[in-house]
């Protein structure tokens, strides 16, 4: 297991991250939030973190809310909740990424009073300005340690009103021997686990620490600053898209998967999950009563 320290944590995020976001193409995004009916629904019943993101209405709670996005990334879904009426503040380690927002911003029109990116550590900005309704995380959380992750929901539950709530969409892993199976795979640059050599040396380059993703581990920390923790499992049926070809024919099959998944019962959903979106409410009140990190 490579052991990574919370600075460590943040840095290497920081270098991959300024990386990957360096040759986004922000007319790209521009016109995707241009044209947002279509693309918000069809995101939203197909893609699962979009499904996830905006399952129970959240989508028709946004209007008129101040929102605070952890790990924005390209900056898409901190625009859609914009343009779903929310006041948006939207943060990430990378300065690209916060390059990305308010470049995209600028050119849809929107002021710095409808959304804004940060960039930097999120413990370490000064937010204190006024309290937020919102805090969401689109696989955002399993890029942090957990000593990180406990770091970031103290903050973020300081942040939040008292009926505030946080949402984060994060990737399941409650059977240890399906995980297993799922490293044996090979997608896109991440060779099978089986290829030991090929493993090693993309697990070396991988900025995702090891820790436990897990429901109950995601929910134990939460706990300690958090009255109500919930999480609700996605992905049972919809995770063997990455075995089918790309195209309609995919989009459609994670559509109808979605659905079947549904209606399973909770324990086959638990334990066959790839995905699960985590909901935080009622965040305590004292540090006392959040406990010690």
């Amino acid at each position: 297991m490579r052991v990574v320290d919370t600075t460590e944590n943040v840095r290497e995020n920081e270098q991959h991250y300024d990386q990957s976001y360096r040759d986004v193409n922000v007319d790209e995004i521009v016109t995707m939030v241009e044209n947002f009916d279509e693309f918000f629904s069809d995101a939203v019943r197909t893609d699962t973190s979009w499904y996830g993101m905006y399952m129970d209405g959240f989508a028709d709670r946004l209007k008129g809310k101040r929102v605070l996005e952890l790990g924005c990334g390209n900056g898409v879904n901190a625009l859609a909740m914009c343009m779903l009426g929310a006041q948006v503040v939207a943060v990430d380690i990378s300065s690209e990424s916060a390059r990305i927002v308010n470049q995209a911003a600028q050119k849809l029109g929107f002021g710095p009073e409808r959304v804004q990116g940060l960039s930097g550590d999120f413990t370490s900005l000064n937010l204190e300005d006024e309290p937020f309704d919102c805090v969401v995380g689109k696989a955002f959380l399993h890029h942090l340690t957990e000593e990180l992750e406990r770091e970031y929901l103290a903050k973020a539950a300081g942040m939040l009103k008292p009926e505030g709530e946080a949402r984060f969409f994060e990737p399941a892993e409650n059977s240890p021997t399906l995980d297993a199976l799922r490293w044996m795979v090979p997608v896109r640059n991440r060779p099978s686990s089986l290829n030991k050599k090929a493993f090693a040396k993309w697990k070396a380059s991988d900025p995702h620490p090891d820790r436990s993703n897990s429901s109950q581990t995601y929910l134990q920390n939460a706990a300690l600053y958090f009255e109500q923790v919930d999480a609700l499992s996605l992905g049972s049926i919809e995770r063997f898209h990455k075995l089918l070809p790309g195209g309609s024919f995919n989009r459609k099959y994670r559509r109808w998967a979605h659905r079947v998944d549904a209606r399973m019962p909770n324990w086959f959903r638990h334990k066959f999950a790839r995905s699960q979106l985590l909901v935080y409410r009622h965040p305590k009140s004292s540090a006392a009563d959040r406990g010690s990190l």
